[in-house]
């Protein structure tokens, strides 16, 4: 299982392009995955390097913060390597992720639902400063094999998949790691990519995962000058695109992934305003079944 993780497809948004005549777009299907989103590239990439260096043994309890999805990561290839897990994620992210992750042996262990993920990251932090001879701290948010996963793996697809055709790439901020290594690889390309970062729009937002850096602890492994821009996207369109998607595409991905597809959009519908053709690659991070329990009254209520 842990060989399975990469070589994931990518599809062509042949209705949603009817929007941007000239322009392509793709979306990389990281929930095929076999944990079902992105996050199984640096959650594996994590736990092989801090096992092979020795950092993390059988005696120690593997523990992160997370919303979820790299939870749900974690949790698989500990169960198929034999080490433990424990996660430390915010009451209120959906209850999917939170079967999930105890399906597979992992403790939970939940932070205040309306601290978010920073309320995660300081509860996880003083768990290790109390038991530093229990937990190996992972620590996605600065961990280099985070940004190091998409560097070996997720730019090298995108390349492989579409090669000079690509003009930009666009991934939304949570840990920054999709975004910041997929960024550095595509950088190292012999024509110029122009490479974006999206993050939501308002502080307070519904696009569970991501992170409004002005508002937030900001991730170690974050470089802000890395992109070309950083490109806000509101919950409403991430949320309505990731509908849409489903409507008119066939795809059920989270919200996230629709951010990361309205941000496209803006992005193409800018190339069409210059008259110039392009070809926008993007991430879908997840499946959307997990946000179906609860979906309309989270959107009405939240923020």
């Amino acid at each position: 299982i842990i060989e399975a993780v990469g070589q994931t497809p990518m599809v062509r948004l042949h209705a949603i392009e009817k929007d941007v005549p000239g322009v392509e777009l793709y979306l990389k299907l990281e929930y095929m995955n076999p944990g079902g989103s992105v996050k199984d590239r640096p959650a594996r990439q994590m736990l092989l390097d801090a096992i092979e260096s020795g950092r993390f043994t059988r005696d120690k309890t593997l523990i992160d913060a997370t919303s979820g999805n790299t939870g749900v990561a974690y949790s698989l290839f500990g169960a198929a390597l034999g080490y433990k897990i424990a996660l430390v994620m915010p009451a209120n992210v959906s209850k999917p992720r939170k079967d999930i992750t105890q399906a597979y042996g992992t403790t939970l262990i939940h932070s205040d639902p309306m601290e978010g993920s920073d309320g995660a990251i300081r509860l996880v932090r003083k768990l290790v400063a109390e038991n530093p001879d229990k937990y190996f701290y992972s620590d996605q948010y600065s961990n280099p094999s985070n940004p190091g996963a998409h560097y070996l793996g997720t730019g090298v697809e995108i390349l492989e998949q579409v090669g000079d055709r690509i003009t930009h790439f666009v991934a939304a901020l949570g840990t920054s790691g999709t975004a910041m290594g997929t960024t550095r690889r595509l950088r190292e390309h012999h024509r110029k990519i122009v490479c974006v970062a999206a993050e939501p729009k308002e502080a307070l937002h519904g696009l569970e995962g991501l992170k409004h850096m002005a508002s937030s602890i900001v991730p170690a492994i974050y470089d802000p000058t890395l992109p070309d821009e950083i490109l806000p996207v509101s919950t409403d369109d991430g949320w309505d695109m990731s509908d849409r998607l489903a409507e008119q595409e066939g795809l059920m991905v989270g919200h996230s992934s629709g951010a990361n597809v309205a941000a496209a959009l803006t992005l193409a519908k800018r190339l069409v305003a210059k008259g110039e053709p392009g070809c926008v690659v993007t991430i879908a991070c997840d499946r959307h079944d997990r946000y179906f329990a609860p979906l309309k009254w989270e959107k009405k209520y939240v923020w």
